[in-house]
């Protein structure tokens, strides 16, 4: 599989996930619900904002969810909204926690069952792969995208050439920052998770 970080058509990208809304703050599965951010979350997108201050991008784009957008605007920059960067729908477990999902399906796994009348990673990374092509033919050397959880962990798997059920091994908290980058011509994470602006 090849990654999409490679020597000449390497993008390099910056993910920001949103800040904290009142479903994220209790584990429950927020797809397409368009849910505002928490006074809390507000904050942390302005400690973001602050943490990217003096940062430039050839490219910027944010999920249209309102949580994303609101933690774009904090940055004071335009954005382009892009569809693409989008939640996982959820579907029949909108809303639900994963503990009440396993009440009723105690095997079930999001990464390889995905969720009824919904998502599946594998439609994610249909999405984020067509989107990640589209920026490299734009020419765009860096990128800084704004979005959720599940989509940028099935979003870094296929920049560094991986399934997208690979994703699972990524934990991406609220508000947290990610570099994804190359290295000596390979797809690399350079950062991941990070949360020390939020301190």
């Amino acid at each position: 599989m090849r990654p999409f970080a490679s020597g000449e058509q390497t993008v390099y990208l910056t993910l920001a996930r949103h800040g904290e809304t009142t479903w994220s703050r209790t584990g429950q599965h927020t797809g397409t619900t368009d849910l505002p951010l928490t006074e809390r979350g507000q904050a942390q997108a302005a400690a973001l904002a602050a943490r990217l201050e003096g940062s430039q991008f050839d490219a910027m784009l944010s999920s249209p969810a309102q949580r994303a957008v609101d933690t774009a605007a904090a940055t004071g920059w335009d954005f382009a909204t892009d569809e693409r960067l989008a939640e996982l729908d959820y579907g029949a477990y909108e809303g639900l926690t994963t503990v009440q999902i396993r009440g009723r399906r105690p095997a079930w796994d999001l990464w390889f069952d995905g969720c009824p009348e919904g998502e599946t990673v594998d439609d994610v990374a249909v999405r984020v792969d067509a989107m990640l092509q589209d920026l490299i033919e734009s020419g765009a050397r860096s990128a800084l995208l704004v979005g959720h959880s599940h989509t940028f962990r099935v979003l870094a798997a296929r920049y560094l050439g991986m399934e997208p059920q690979a994703g699972r091994l990524f934990r991406l908290d609220t508000a947290t920052l990610s570099e994804l980058g190359e290295y000596h011509a390979r797809p690399v994470v350079v950062r991941w998770n990070a949360s020390d602006h939020l301190a």
